[in-house]
């Protein structure tokens, strides 16, 4: 149903940027956290939501955020988009709390900037500041792209991005033409192949 690649780069042992993407029936739950910071501290803080995110993969979106929120709270706290493939209605939904990027790519689009369509990022910190989110929903089709990237990936990163060949070599792509020196970084690129 789906193709997934994963470039990933840290600035120490352990990174504070993680992916997950967590299969559960009717749907496949995609995730980008990014800990505060980098070290030790902000991959305890991004493993601390992989972990709810695999407790309760299949709850609403923003039940998932709040219990992300809740178990952050003795941590540095983390910045994380989600999103929903819904096996059943063809669609994406998604919502983000701070600055970790999310593009859909149309099939066959061109490498174009402004194509891409984008959840809404709301500002705060998981564990920390928490405002009112909601979710928005999109339509999938079959060979469209979606694309998160942390703030260690320069928000640019879809003006060259082509919807064409295999995921992994398009995630490593962004990860090296706009994939920051300073900063841990993470780029998830998943192909939606249909039901």
């Amino acid at each position: 149903m789906i193709e997934v690649g994963i470039a990933l780069r840290s600035l120490e042992e352990r990174s504070g940027d993680r992916a997950a993407i967590i299969r559960f029936p009717g749907g496949i739950l995609l995730t980008a956290i990014d800990g505060l910071g980098h070290g030790a501290a902000a991959a305890d803080a991004a493993d601390a939501a992989v972990s709810v995110l695999e407790q309760h993969a299949g709850r609403p979106l923003i039940e998932l955020i709040t219990r992300c929120h809740e178990a952050l709270g003795s941590t540095r706290g983390a910045v994380v988009t989600i999103a929903l493939l819904d096996e059943r209605a063809r669609e994406l939904e998604w919502v983000g709390v701070g600055n970790v990027e999310g593009r859909l790519l149309r099939s066959g689009s061109l490498p174009a900037a402004g194509r891409a369509e984008a959840p809404v990022l709301f500002g705060g910190v998981v564990g920390h500041h928490l405002p009112a989110v909601r979710t928005s929903k999109v339509a999938l089709a079959t060979g469209d792209l979606v694309v998160f990237a942390t703030d260690g990936v320069r928000s640019d990163f879809t003006q060259e991005l082509g919807t064409t060949g295999a995921v992994q070599a398009i995630a490593d792509g962004v990860l090296g033409r706009s994939g920051k020196a300073d900063d841990d970084a993470l780029v998830v690129v998943v192909r939606w192949l249909g039901p």
